[in-house]
Formats: C-alpha cells, structure tokens, sequence
C-alpha cells in the first residue's frame, strides 16, 4: 500500500479541519481529492507531505509514518503546493540540480536534473530565469522538482490551475503517463480534468469523506445514477411515467417532453418504449445521459 490514512483529524484551535479521514491508495492510482474550498484537502495533503503534523488518527507513506519517520516519508513523497514557491532569479537547470541537490543526489543530481526537464517538456526554457517564464512553464519546473528523487508518491495540490486550455492538456497528459507507475493524489475544482486524468475520485466537505469510488461510480452514487429525456407526440401522464420499473423521478420539461431519473445502473429505456405502446403514443426520442460529475458533487457537498 503505497498510502494509508486511518482516522486522520486536524484542529486548528476549535475548528475541526479534518474529521476522522480514512483511505487507502496503491501505487498506479490517479485520485482527486475534490471539495469545497476549506473542506480540509490542502490540509491533508500537507499532512501526507509532512509540511504539518495530525491531531490524530495515522498516515503512512511506503510503510513509513509521516510523524514518526518524517525524513523517510519525504524521501518517497513529491510535492507540488498550490502556490508553486519557486526561486525566480534562478535559471530552470540551475534550480533543477539546486533541489537534486538538496535531496543528497550527488553527481547523478545533475543528469537526473536534466532527465526532468525533458520529461515535463523543459528543454526549449531551461536556460531562461524561472521568472521570465509563463504560467505554464512554472508548472512545469514545480513538477520536476517534485519528480526529481524519484518519488512513490506524488502530490498534488492544484496543479493546473490558471493554465490556459493548451497548457492544461499538456499537464493533464503528463500527470496520466506519471501515473502509470507511480501514486498520484491531487486537489482541482476542474472537474473535466478529473474525468480526463483520475481514475479514482475521494470527495471531502467540512472535513469528512462523503464519497470514495472510482470516476465512473461516483456518477452512479445519488440514487437517481442515469437521466433519460424522452419525447413524445402529445403529452403523457407523469403518474404512470413514474410507475415504469426502475424510474424514481419524472420532470417534465416541454409540452411532451420529460426527464426520467432512473436507480442506479437501471435501464430504463425499454419500459419507456412499452409505456409509449401501451398509452399509444408515438415516442419522438428517447436520450439517456449520466450524472455529469460536478452535478454529483453538488448534490454531496450541498
């Protein structure tokens, strides 16, 4: 298990951040902490950074507790904070093998300074100031220092937030090929990019965990998982719409037109063409949709 958190609570004074947290992810896992702002996810990942201690409860990194081994835990642990602090009158290699050297590399610090910089897409920048470069770019140098000691663990906290549309694909795409071998855990309130790069997402509001599954499940986790929006040739009865198997709601929407929300993973779609014969009606359309996964995180942080 490459990461462990079991019953994890952090007071600040009175005010509970984090309340009781637990959760397991094994190495190759993309997962999104998605919540709320003050929900308690940058306070968990600088618990598992060892950048802020626990109240309570346990985190493990690689076996290691993140208070008790502290120096082990940072050794496997690569950590990208959501404000990237970066030295801007340094040049990208002249920081790259500044960090390499801070994590006791020795010479082989300055080849694996320059790997980074090919894998996060540096070579074009890497004798310019880190100050002279853009948004995207800066993402990128916090990224390889981040990856420099070759981590187990990657954390990310926001990493592309303010990238423009080409700068986030070209993130997104780094973050899903670092995730093949390694654990990554990050925050975003993007939720297209959780669909695009996590295959796992942990949802936490006023620091509790209200929903762990993977990105498909969680889509499914209200009870109304699958939306179907049906049209007819002239108006139905809602009361026997609602009477059809598997269906939990009915809203109509136009003259002849209703959304059904149907339980769970229920098809729901052939009731409604046998509803259509049964009734005479002519059934125009018939579209069936999930749950758009920030429609879920509403309901959950509501």
């Amino acid at each position: 298990m490459s990461l462990n958190a079991s019953r994890v609570s952090r007071l600040y004074g009175t005010q509970k951040a984090l309340d009781e947290v637990s959760f397991d992810i094994r190495q190759g896992e993309v997962v999104a902490l998605l919540g709320p702002n003050g929900a308690g996810k940058s306070t968990m990942m600088r618990i598992i950074a060892c950048f802020l201690p626990q109240t309570s409860g346990s985190v493990r990194v690689c076996g290691f507790e993140v208070t008790e081994r502290p120096l082990e835990v940072k050794k496997r642990v690569g950590y990208l904070p959501e404000n990237n602090p970066l030295y801007p009158d340094m040049y990208v290699r002249e920081y790259l093998r500044f960090v390499a050297g801070i994590h006791r590399l020795g010479r082989a610090g300055r080849d694996r300074a320059d790997e980074m910089i090919e894998l996060t897409g540096l070579t074009s920048e890497y004798t310019k100031p880190i100050g002279q470069l853009s948004k995207g770019y800066r993402q990128r140098v916090g990224l390889a220092q981040a990856l420099i000691h070759d981590p187990a663990v990657l954390v990310l906290d926001e990493p592309t937030s303010g990238l423009d549309p080409n700068q986030l694909a070209e993130i997104r795409l780094l973050i899903r090929e670092i995730g093949r071998q390694k654990t990554v855990i990050l925050s975003t309130h993007i939720m297209q990019e959780v669909e695009a790069v996590c295959n796992r997402v942990i949802i936490i509001n006023r620091g509790r965990i209200m929903a762990d599954a993977s990105t498909r499940e969680i889509r499914l986790l209200d009870r109304a998982g699958r939306v179907v929006r049906a049209s007819f040739d002239r108006e139905a009865d809602t009361g026997l719409l609602r009477n059809i198997k598997g269906v939990v709601e009915v809203v109509k929407e136009g003259p002849a037109t209703y959304r059904l929300y149907a339980e769970g993973m229920h098809d729901i779609r052939p009731g409604i063409f046998h509803f259509a014969v049964k009734q005479g009606l002519v059934l125009l359309s018939v579209e069936q949709k999930e749950d758009t996964l920030e429609q879920v995180f509403r309901q959950l942080t509501s």
